[in-house]
């Protein structure tokens, strides 16, 4: 919950009336609607990763909604007269956040907000004067990492209050192209739903979705934006004459790319048990890592054996593997007497071991899970097939792996396609059916 420190509450001496008034009649910010937003550099999308100019049809102007600014909302909701809490917003989305620290700083004799987002390692600080909040977005994994960060009480609109009429409606499904002048490009769903101006979706990809996205259509331009704490997107679109779609994407104020739509309601990705194989050869499946205790703990270990077990390749650092594991818990306490175990395979950003622990061990706690997570190792893809050697491959965090009660491996699941995806449900009846085939099972000796 929210702490305070050095702070007093001040009365005004109100004129005429001779009464009182309490400028705040709350111990913090103020409640309600927050429209906050991150300060992108300006500029349209130019530079490609290699630093050549970009083809002239994506340089479009977005400027009269976002002038590079990523919006997103977050409500403050008093839970007692002197706590208080926020909820990040997006879409159908609610983030709650209470590790927040509120008062006078006496350095500055300012009133001074600090906004942790423990799990991601990241963090808003702000001087909080007149019902604005300015300060900074910080992200600790990333070397001298900060974008600019501005929050209006009072704003509940994400982009705009503008109300052009959309040249079309483009809920459905996009057959979409990341990179598309790149000598890699990438395909992707966009699923999107429009009810006159506003608009939200989410992108589908072979390792994960972009969650919860949400934001306007004005005339032919699209925005979209989401903010969780780890990731900042931004998209911006613009519909063309033939009712394609091309665009740029933003995360955070390291990455900028380019996409291009069309709709195609039969487009469909490859099957995300079909990407990540064993090799051959390989028939049993163990490993050996430490947790946050420093125990070794392997799948041959006595509390595995004779299970069925979920082996899941993660990072604490990546939303689509917080997704996951949430779905993960929630089917554990749903089903408590199943033969099931899981186990949690991190691997994290930092090259300093202490904090990688300290990071999986906040990342268990927040999320109260009743399984082992060890740190496997570096985040890069290369790191994590050199700790797997019996994969082909890691292309995805997360990566599911099922695992039955003679430890062989059943089935590996690729990305995680969550709650914001239209594929969330298809995915649950999946994962219920092999789990049921794998419980039902015997041992054999």
């Amino acid at each position: 919950m929210k702490k305070l420190f050095l702070f007093s509450m001040l009365a005004a001496l109100a004129t005429l009336a001779g009464c009182f008034v309490m400028p705040h009649p709350y111990t913090g910010l103020a409640p309600g609607p927050w429209r906050a937003v991150l300060k992108l550099d300006p500029k349209p999308i130019t530079p490609n990763p290699k630093g050549e100019p970009l083809p002239e049809k994506v340089n479009y102007e977005f400027e009269e909604v976002t002038e590079g600014e990523l919006p997103f909302l977050f409500e403050v909701v008093y839970d007692s007269e002197t706590d208080f809490h926020l909820d990040i917003i997006n879409g159908e989305e609610r983030i709650r956040v209470d590790d927040i620290t509120f008062g006078r700083d006496i350095r500055t004799a300012k009133d001074t907000i600090l906004i942790r987002f423990p799990v991601f390692d990241s963090y808003i600080s702000a001087i909080v004067e007149s019902n604005i909040m300015e300060g900074l977005w910080v992200v600790n994994y990333r070397e001298n990492y900060s974008i600019p960060f501005v929050a209006y009480f009072g704003k509940d609109y994400r982009f705009s209050t503008l109300k052009k009429e959309p040249v079309a409606d483009i809920s459905g499904r996009w057959e979409t192209t990341f990179e598309p002048e790149d000598e890699d490009p990438y395909k992707a769903v966009g699923e999107f739903t429009q009810s006159g101006n506003r608009l939200s979706g989410t992108f589908l990809t072979e390792t994960g979705d972009y969650r919860y996205l949400e934001g306007t259509i004005q005339a032919d331009k699209i925005y979209l934006s989401t903010f969780d704490g780890a990731h900042a997107f931004l998209f911006e679109g613009k519909i063309l004459n033939d009712g394609s779609m091309i665009g740029s994407f933003r995360s955070g104020s390291h990455f900028r790319s380019v996409w291009e739509a069309r709709r195609n309601s039969e487009f469909a990705l490859s099957n995300p048990d079909s990407l990540t194989h064993l090799m051959p050869g390989v028939t049993d499946f163990n490993f050996s890592f430490p947790n946050p205790d420093g125990k070794m703990v392997s799948l041959s270990d006595p509390a595995y054996q004779g299970k069925v077990k979920l082996v899941q390749i993660m990072g604490t650092w990546c939303p689509n593997c917080r997704d996951e594991t949430h779905f993960l818990k929630e089917y554990l306490d749903a089903h408590p007497d199943q033969d099931l175990a899981v186990i949690g395979l991190s691997f994290e950003r930092y090259d300093d071991e202490s904090r990688s622990m300290a990071a999986i061990r906040t990342f268990r706690e927040k999320m109260a899970l009743p399984y082992e997570v060890l740190l496997a190792g570096n985040y890069n893809n290369g790191d994590a097939a050199a700790r797997l050697p019996m994969l082909d491959r890691v292309m995805s965090y997360p990566t599911l792996i099922f695992v039955d009660r003679n430890n062989r491996v059943r089935r590996i699941h690729t990305g995680f396609s969550g709650p914001a995806t239209k594929e969330y449900e298809s995915f649950k009846a999946g994962f219920q059916k092999t789990i049921e085939q794998l419980t039902g099972e015997q041992t054999t000796q």
